[in-house]
């Protein structure tokens, strides 16, 4: 018999003669499992039902190990329980049940709690698991969904199943490309896009596009290894061998910023929620990733002022990074500044060096040393200027000071490391003996030489105001912009003097240029004096080692300015955020020849993917360097193929002008034989359409136009 709805029902049986009204039909009992075709009214509904219900399993978990009470102390525990699990999520309403035995009315020492996403609920039994309330009462936690696989446990013990070894997705498979270009991503519009830069063919090319790939913006990992995005429920890294898979995703609701640490081990996420009493400050969530696991090292929770100290940055009055990492590229310490202290930890155990903090009274700011766990903060006047300003410079994990530098009538402290770590620059701006202006200097710490000499530079003009320092990357130059706009000077020095005496000295100063922002090449020799914002994105591409201008230029309105890894490439763009035209990028070489230029509306974000630090030697890049004419070769050939192909594709492209010209030129002589019967009746029978053949012949029309008179004066009148 087929399925049959009530309506088909009722008319059989009024051709029955049955009256429906007058049966009972709840009491109509059917065989198990049978309708007898009869479809439920309910039946959409309760398919909606299961499908929540399988749906909220995932979102469910059970928290065993709780305090067994009696029904007096229901509420108490209740709340404790609630006060523990709603920090991490949002518990649905009516989402904690604590079971209850119905003969002694005591709870049975767990309970049940439903969040809103499965996502909340694996971080609440990722972070509660192993929860010690007290002694006696220790979290076991785990997802519903798992004790449907922990029933399917067999009775007796079998050996796994040995399966072969398959080797993973080689991630960083980009860096082989043949032709050693490097990528980049961009935001625009609903769309990320990563593409080669390809400069040879002045072009991008396409590898990668997603729309909604990210709610707010895109991060490269330190070495390249991963792209981060940033969603609702918490980020996520892709990566792969020939395209971008997600690999990893992070449980964090309403995460805003993240950070990872150099060697890319592990993900820093921020997020910061409204206080539902208005008088309260944001409340600050940090969650510490495992980068390869997912799984939370250590969070951080607390109100936005506890994370408000020093730094640059940020939201919510928050610095960003919270954290800051030390000891290069191993990932071994991280540390915030609090109030009259610097937590620092270490990722063993990611607890306190030492189990506390290190003491340093009112100190505003600190910088690890790039490559080594030295780390630098500063401590301001105090008691009126009777306890001077310093600079002192820590060993960690052993906390020895290792060089500290007193300072008198300071007004503030900047703190700028060398990229290998050789050299620190501290900019002390300090208050005249009137304290009603300030002047600036530099204190210069040779780091990796014996007992860490300092250095005092002072510019020529000491009341110069300071707009912009930059170190050489990898290298013993710094330099600054100094002056006044809208014309600064820019001066160059070098921490090794011509005799190598171990001072610094001056190498040049280029007077009244439209600069506010440095950008180096990362490879050294190369600068770009920048004039952003108000000075229209002027551009002047400079030469350090032979102290020469290579190009001037301009990209009219450029808000960011970024070098590719190499130092082959520059990309400076125009960000929808700050200007609503003319919105892309260019791409220049790295002597200033425009390559090409991408406009792209609303466009949000430019980003070239990092490398990760050569393998080979200092010695090795040295003798590279000097035998460069050997190795060219290979590339100077593949350059040559290109302007080739380049050139081939230039005249095909006029051969095929040539020949549209040609076909046009055609066309246009068919229609005008075609049309010679229709010129010689116009022409009064005369047939040729050759200018010589007529005879021109001038006439001269003279036509009077107007004729007036005017009498001036009377005969005999004056």
């Amino acid at each position: 018999m087929g399925e049959i709805s009530l309506n088909e029902l009722e008319a059989r049986a009024d051709a029955a003669g049955i009256d429906l009204s007058q049966i009972d039909l709840d009491s109509i009992q059917l065989p198990p499992g049978d309708d007898f075709g009869i479809i439920s009214d309910d039946e959409d509904v309760y398919q909606e039902e299961q499908m929540d219900f399988d749906y909220g399993l995932g979102n469910t978990i059970v928290v065993d190990n709780l305090p067994v009470v009696p029904k007096e102390k229901f509420d108490k525990l209740e709340g404790v329980v609630r006060k523990i699990y709603s920090q991490i999520g949002v518990i649905k309403e009516d989402g904690l049940w604590m079971p209850v035995d119905p003969d002694t009315h005591k709870t049975l020492g767990y309970c049940f709690i439903e969040y809103n996403t499965p996502q909340e609920a694996e971080l609440a039994k990722e972070k509660t698991n192993g929860y010690k309330l007290d002694r006696a009462h220790i979290f076991a936690v785990n997802m519903i969904e798992d004790f449907n696989r922990f029933m399917k446990v067999p009775d007796e013990w079998a050996p796994p199943e040995i399966r072969p070894y398959v080797p993973g997705e080689n991630l960083q498979n980009w860096l082989t490309d043949e032709k050693a270009r490097d990528q980049f991503v961009i935001r625009a519009g609903s769309d990320t896009e990563v593409f080669w830069n390809d400069a040879r063919h002045l072009k991008p090319d396409p590898v990668y596009k997603r729309a909604y790939w990210t709610e707010s913006f895109v991060q490269w990992s330190p070495i390249g290894t991963y792209l981060a995005t940033v969603h609702r429920q918490g980020a996520a890294v892709w990566g792969g061998a020939s395209t971008f898979n997600r690999l990893m995703r992070y449980a964090h609701p309403q995460v805003k910023l993240i950070d990872f640490s150099p060697g890319e081990k592990y993900l820093v996420t921020y997020s910061s929620h409204e206080p539902s009493n208005p008088r309260d400050a944001n409340r600050v969530v940090i969650n510490i990733f495992d980068v390869r696991t997912g799984k939370v090292m250590r969070d951080f929770k607390g109100s936005a002022d506890e994370f408000a100290i020093g730094g640059t940055g940020g939201v919510a009055g928050v610095s960003w990074p919270v954290f800051k990492w030390g000891g290069g590229k191993d990932d071994k310490y991280f540390a915030k500044i609090g109030k009259n202290m610097i937590s620092v930890y270490e990722t063993e155990s990611f607890s306190l060096v030492d189990k506390k903090s290190l003491k340093a009274e009112s100190v505003v700011d600190f910088s690890w040393s790039p490559t080594d766990p030295i780390l630098a903060f500063f401590v301001p006047e105090l008691g009126g200027g009777n306890q001077p300003a310093r600079v002192s410079l820590i060993q960690i994990p052993s906390k020895e000071e290792l060089r500290q530098k007193n300072l008198f009538s300071v007004s503030d402290c900047k703190l700028y490391w060398q990229s290998n770590g050789d050299y620190l620059a501290v900019k002390v701006d300090r208050y005249t003996k009137t304290k009603k202006s300030t002047y600036t200097g530099f204190e210069l710490f040779r780091i990796k030489e014996r007992d860490i000499p300092i250095e005092v530079l002072e510019l020529d003009n000491k009341n110069d105001k300071i707009i912009a320092f930059a170190w050489e990357p990898k290298g013993h130059r710094f330099a600054v912009i100094h002056g006044d706009s809208p014309r600064p000077d820019v001066s160059f020095y070098s921490m090794r003097s011509t005799h190598n005496t171990g001072r610094v000295s001056k190498l040049t100063t280029l007077k009244g240029k439209q600069a506010n922002a440095l950008f180096w090449s990362p490879s050294g020799r190369y600068i770009i004096l920048a004039g952003l914002k108000g000075f229209n994105g002027q551009l002047e591409f400079y030469n350090v080692d032979e102290l020469e201008t290579m190009a001037t230029a301009e990209h009219f309105t450029a808000t960011d300015i970024e070098w590719d890894p190499t130092g082959r490439y520059v990309a400076t763009s125009v960000t929808s955020v700050h200007h609503e035209m003319e919105n892309g990028f260019n791409i220049w070489s790295f002597n200033g020849k425009l390559l090409y230029r991408i406009l792209k509306d609303h466009f949000f974000q430019f980003l070239w993917r990092p490398r990760p630090p050569s393998f080979l030697s200092p010695e090795k890049e040295e003798e590279i360097a000097k035998n460069l004419k050997k190795y060219s070769k290979k590339y100077e050939a593949e350059d040559q193929d290109v302007s080739l192909l380049l050139s081939e594709q230039d005249r095909e492209k006029r051969r095929m002008l040539k020949d549209e010209w040609e076909k046009w030129v055609s066309e246009w002589k068919r229609l005008h034989e075609e049309e010679k019967l229709l010129r010689l009746m116009l022409r009064d029978g005369e047939a040729s359409d050759e200018e010589e053949e007529y005879e021109a012949k001038e006439v001269e029309v003279e036509e009077l136009l107007d004729v007036s008179e005017e009498v001036l004066f009377e005969f005999g009148q004056e």
